[in-house]
């Protein structure tokens, strides 16, 4: 018996500590030993058969349970069928009561152990502390969930390996959640400078500098809409949606609550473009200049969202694609690219400062819109970032 008054069933042996946790080293040595071609699922299975009322959600009681799994991750594998009640699918909010039974088939614990992947990088810095990348769109920065491979830390692990002139390899840091040398992150579909650690003391050091608002970010980003005025500071408190439903977890929303984070981001104006009857939607576009005061997940996403002006491309978040007449559509993602990355040398002290021109799609996306019926340019105080494509 457990505690909670729950008694435990496992069909794998060996799975359950004392005290009722799943046991992450068990769960390994379960997937390590089954046999080529054999579906391990059931030996990674486990059953809690509740003896009393819990009054507690599913997701809720499974964290007590697999502590090595985020309550977001579980709400994750809910959702993805990798647990039963009583048989059938539940919803991370279900109630758990007395008799019920619930299975979980337990994923595989993150290891720390990345595997080398020979990716495309655009290196633009590195030394024996730290790599400066510029990111291209389509790729996750970390392994996450069901994304173990083909991320950032995948190429980086083989750079090190085959290509570096340094050597070298990520921090330690972050090894428990297979996010080693990562300080900070883009969004899958944001491209743009992006800096990793290469030892403890750099990471340590570039994350009191971003969690301390002394890195300078800034972004360009296309939006829908034409913005005034040039210069406008928004300060909107960001939480997470109220809806945990399939497609709501992810987003973030502007909430005025104990869950709203202060988040700050200056929004200035760079070009404005308008297109007579030559694409479908919108004819006014804004390219911004944005700087981060916050760091909040979908920060400027959010706020740009809120204001009225989203991101082109950015369907989360209300934008829409911008597709010509001739139905072409010119960026498949949203428009937004960390363009400038400032930041103070972790271990020598020197000032640094990235750039990344606007390449690609954002940059045949600019080209569109100055070939329109109407381009302004604009001088705005604050300005830093050198519009390149």
């Amino acid at each position: 018996p457990a505690p909670d008054g729950d008694e435990i069933i496992s069909t794998g042996a060996g799975l359950i500590l004392p005290g009722g946790k799943v046991d992450p080293e068990a769960i390994q040595r379960a997937i390590e030993q089954s046999e080529s071609g054999e579906d391990d699922a059931e030996l990674r299975r486990v059953s809690f058969s509740l003896r009393r009322d819990l009054k507690s959600r599913l997701d809720r009681y499974l964290t007590t349970r697999i502590a090595f799994m985020s309550r977001n991750q579980l709400q994750k594998l809910i959702d993805g069928g990798g647990v039963t009640v009583n048989g059938r699918q539940p919803k991370a909010s279900t109630v758990l009561r007395a008799g019920d039974v619930v299975e979980v088939v337990v994923p595989a614990p993150s290891t720390g152990v990345i595997r080398a992947e020979e990716i495309e990088i655009d290196v633009l810095f590195e030394d024996e502390h730290l790599i400066v990348l510029n990111k291209r769109p389509d790729i996750i920065v970390h392994p996450a969930r069901s994304e173990n491979s083909g991320t950032l830390v995948n190429a980086l692990a083989w750079h090190f390996k085959h290509r570096s002139s340094m050597g070298g390899a990520l921090s330690a840091v972050g090894n428990e959640f297979a996010r080693p040398g990562v300080v900070h992150r883009l969004d899958r579909h944001t491209s743009g400078c992006i800096v990793f650690a290469k030892s403890e003391e750099a990471h340590w050091k570039l994350g009191h500098q971003f969690e301390h608002r002394r890195v300078d970010k800034r972004y360009l980003a296309v939006v829908q809409g034409h913005i005034e005025p040039l210069v406008d500071v928004i300060e909107a408190p960001i939480g997470p949606h109220p809806s945990r439903e399939k497609g709501y977890r992810e987003k973030y929303v502007v909430r005025h609550d104990e869950l709203g984070k202060p988040s700050v981001t200056i929004a200035r104006v760079r070009e404005r473009y308008r297109l007579n009857d030559r694409v479908v939607g919108d004819q006014d576009f804004t390219l911004v200049e944005l700087e981060l005061k916050t760091g909040r997940t979908h920060q400027i996403r959010v706020h740009l969202s809120h204001t009225g002006y989203p991101i082109v491309g950015d369907d989360m978040y209300g934008g829409r694609a911008f597709v010509d007449r001739t139905g072409h559509s010119v960026i498949a993602r949203q428009a937004l690219h960390a363009a400038m990355l400032g930041f103070t040398h972790p271990i020598t002290g020197q000032p640094m400062c990235f750039t990344s021109p606007m390449r690609g799609d954002m940059g045949e996306l600019i080209s569109a819109l100055r070939a329109g019926d109407r381009v302004e340019s604009m001088e705005t105080p604050g300005a830093t970032v050198e519009i390149r494509i």
